[in-house]
């Protein structure tokens, strides 16, 4: 049926012991023309990564057990998803090539996250991220064209060519930012305008495992429930930070619990419904003015935690293998939906297919677009201010700044 409705069932457990990357429930499929549902079981396991506890912190109830997900949705999200994973592969190929230089880190094997997070919020919220920014500039409102061309440092990217991989924008999102944590407090800052204009919007401050630590985000949570913020911290826990895993660099590694005071959640970050029927659960918690609230979302990179780094000699390929078998998330949502009806291979295929030419073309612009000017180094540095003189590096160089 076009128009029947994917039901899935997984579990936040109030008080059972679960595994991180699994979601033990069923897929419940209703037909409306046919009157009839089904129930077909589903399970999925990882070794080596089960915590003793996988529960809700400081909360009665979590989100609803059951997540409806429509053919509109689900070709959308798949879309998407696919076009993350891609645009990711072509910059890993761009780098090797030489063509991007220096900082970049790949989202590819995340990016549930990104699109289910999107799913649970709105636009007009507001969003805050560490460096691995790139599937967020395109959920944002980024394009693939400008997002590639800010790769490759020419003038058409995103930040004008002057970002680079860490340092993207667009409306209502404030980065890709390179200090490890330090974009937690800049997200509990947009919180705090958010209640101060009262305008009903929150801001989602994502992190990752690594950054977990950093004495400024436990400084964050305590100011932020202090005040009740409407912000939700992420914790995107891709189980290794560099080249440490989560077991090494943490005593306690549920960090769902770290804001201890404020509530929090756990759940599959490498399921989109899970994702987004979590983050809708933690927008409602915020909006309703009880404060901020904290995610985990246990996801999985399949590079390593930058293009300097292979990504093999602190975990196997045995090990990346079996998540890509096993909880792919682009694979797992295409199942559910070949599964049950919802989509044709031939249908798919066809996405697949404008996806890579979207990909390809954004990469030849990338490569072809000029690098911009000199004369742009000191532009863009405020918003509306007159022209004025920047001292270059001699002393006969000068610069003027542009708005």
């Amino acid at each position: 049926c076009v128009d029947q409705l994917l039901e899935v069932s997984y579990v936040l457990s109030q008080g059972c012991s679960l595994h991180p990357f699994s979601l033990f429930g069923s897929v419940l499929l209703t037909c409306p023309t046919a009157g009839l549902a089904s129930m077909v079981a589903s399970s999925r396991s990882y070794a080596d990564f089960t915590p003793e506890k996988v529960d809700l912190h400081r909360l009665e109830e979590g989100p609803p057990l059951t997540a409806t997900l429509t053919r509109e949705e689900g070709l959308k999200y798949y879309r998407t998803m696919q076009t993350i994973r891609r645009m990711e592969l072509k910059a890993d190929q761009l780098y090797k090539q030489k063509i991007i230089r220096g900082f970049c880190h790949l989202y590819d094997g995340q990016e549930a996250c990104a699109v289910g997070i999107e799913g649970g919020i709105t636009l007009s919220d507001h969003l805050i991220t560490a460096y691995r920014a790139h599937g967020y500039t395109l959920t944002r409102g980024g394009t693939v064209r400008e997002i590639m061309a800010e790769l490759t440092g020419r003038r058409g990217g995103i930040a004008k060519g002057k970002g680079g991989s860490m340092h993207m924008y667009t409306k209502n999102f404030y980065g890709g930012n390179g200090i490890v944590g330090a974009q937690v407090p800049l997200g509990a800052g947009v919180a705090l305008a958010c209640k101060y204009l009262g305008n009903d919007q929150l801001c989602v401050s994502l992190y990752g495992d690594g950054a977990a630590n950093q004495g400024q985000i436990f400084e964050t949570y305590n100011m932020s429930s202090l005040w009740k913020l409407p912000i939700i911290f992420i914790c995107e826990n891709n189980q290794y930070g560099m080249g440490t895993s989560v077991e090494r660099s943490s005593a306690s590694t549920e960090y769902y619990k770290r804001g201890d005071y404020i509530p929090g959640l756990r759940v599959d970050g490498m399921d989109v419904l899970c994702v987004r029927e979590a983050t809708k659960f933690a927008a409602d918690h915020c909006r309703s003015g009880k404060g901020p609230i904290l995610m985990e979302l246990q996801t999985y990179r399949y590079h390593g935690h930058s293009m300097s780094d292979p990504g093999v000699s602190y975990r196997t390929r045995e090990e990346i293998q079996e998540v890509r078998s096993k909880s792919d998330p682009i694979s797992m949502l295409k199942d559910r939906m070949l599964s049950n009806n919802m989509a044709s291979i031939e249908e798919l295929k066809e996405i697949d297919i404008a996806v890579r030419k979207e990909i390809e073309d954004a990469a030849q612009f990338a490569t072809t677009d000029p690098e911009p000017p000199l004369d742009d180094l000191c532009s863009h540095i405020f918003a509306n201010d007159q022209p004025f003189e920047v001292r270059g590096a001699t002393p006969w160089t000068k610069l003027t700044s542009t708005s």
